[in-house]
């Protein structure tokens, strides 16, 4: 965990570095998990591009491992600049990152394409959500590191066919997007438990308990959507 430390005009010292706002200690926590993020899925990915079953699909997974380590360098130097050592800033939430990716490991290549298609894309879906509530840098950046269409548009279409050529792999990965989902929120209860400012960050921004309800159930639509996209079942 970084080192916080109070001081008497209501800031809080990150590490060694200069004082940051209080307000800031919510986004520090949003950009921190998300650099993480961004650290772990470069790792992931580069693993995966290995279950490729050629040479033009490990590559375009490689371009997207290579831009993940691109938005964690600039998640990274935002973080500096509002006085939070990277490193430690992430600390927090490698655990939960970690057990994430420890308990869903993808046994073939369509196990990791849908990985990050259900993963990624809910991840996606809620900090769009969180960003709303950002100041203006902050919200660009946020919203700028998140996946773009030929990310989505290249995994969608590599599951998509594989559905249409074999309908009895839809089963098996149904079951698997069911198995992420449920560790994804496991691992999420896991970092609103341990680290208060981003729930409060949530809720401050949705004002009340309904409003955060109709947020769980826009994610929960889109999840839907996606996930009929391309032939499977919810």
């Amino acid at each position: 965990m970084a080192h916080l430390t109070e001081t008497a005009a209501g800031t809080r010292e990150f590490g060694s570095l200069r004082d940051v706002p209080e307000s800031s200690a919510a986004v520090v926590d949003l950009l921190a998990v998300l650099a993480y993020g961004e650290l772990s899925a470069f790792d992931r990915m580069a693993e995966d591009a290995r279950l490729a079953p050629d040479l033009t699909r490990r590559a375009a997974l490689s371009e997207m491992a290579g831009l993940e380590i691109a938005n964690y360098r600039r998640l990274a130097d935002r973080l500096a600049e509002l006085g939070a050592d990277p490193a430690e800033a992430m600390r927090p939430f490698m655990a939960a990152i970690d057990g994430y990716h420890d308990q869903t490991e993808p046994r073939d290549w369509l196990e990791g394409l849908v990985k990050a298609y259900v993963g990624d894309s809910i991840a996606d879906d809620f900090y769009r959500e969180v960003a709303a509530f950002l100041d203006g840098p902050d919200r660009d950046l946020v919203l700028e590191v998140l996946h773009d269409h030929r990310y989505t548009d290249f995994v969608a279409g590599e599951i998509r066919a594989a559905v249409e050529a074999d309908p009895k792999v839809a089963n098996r990965l149904a079951l698997w997007a069911r198995r992420l989902v449920g560790e994804a929120l496991s691992q999420a209860q896991r970092v609103a438990a341990e680290r208060d400012a981003l729930p409060a960050l949530v809720m401050e921004g949705t004002e009340d308990l309904q409003a955060v309800g109709a947020l769980f159930k826009r994610l929960t639509a889109g999840h839907a959507a996606r996930m009929a996209a391309v032939g499977l079942n919810a």
